[in-house]
């Protein structure tokens, strides 16, 4: 069952920016492994981590650091959650994150979707067997 959607969308030129005016900014958002990658690469996993915030429905108990995107051998990003933010996940019941980032042109997107065990609510909310 779907239990939350978020979608982030990010100005690489402007993200670059706030960078570079704010170096101790990457430290805050990033792990030390994404800090390595290029500036559209960071504005996608920021957009990542913004878009998962926004399906979790809120930035309580979730720290930056402890959300990093890490890709699987096909390339294919995926969470790597610890500390308090895996445990504010598994509280609420998710058992998978889908993640799809994007970057093109001047823009870097991000869109999240948070899944839980069990039933699925209809659209007249009632519960599916």
């Amino acid at each position: 069952m779907i239990v939350g959607i978020g979608i982030d969308l990010v100005d690489i030129d402007r993200f670059e920016r706030t960078l570079a005016r704010t170096p101790r900014l990457a430290e805050r958002l990033f792990s030390a492994s994404e800090r390595e990658r290029k500036p559209r690469s960071l504005a996608a996993r920021y957009a990542a981590k913004e878009a998962l915030i926004k399906a979790l429905g809120g930035s309580d108990g979730v720290h930056w650091t402890e959300i990093e995107i890490t890709p699987e051998a096909s390339g294919r990003p995926w969470f790597t959650l610890t500390g308090s933010t895996a445990e504010v996940v598994a509280a609420r019941g998710i058992t998978t994150l889908h993640l799809s980032m994007s970057h093109d042109a001047n823009l870097a997107t991000a869109y999240v979707v948070a899944e839980a065990a069990g039933a699925g609510v209809t659209a007249g909310g009632g519960e599916h067997p």
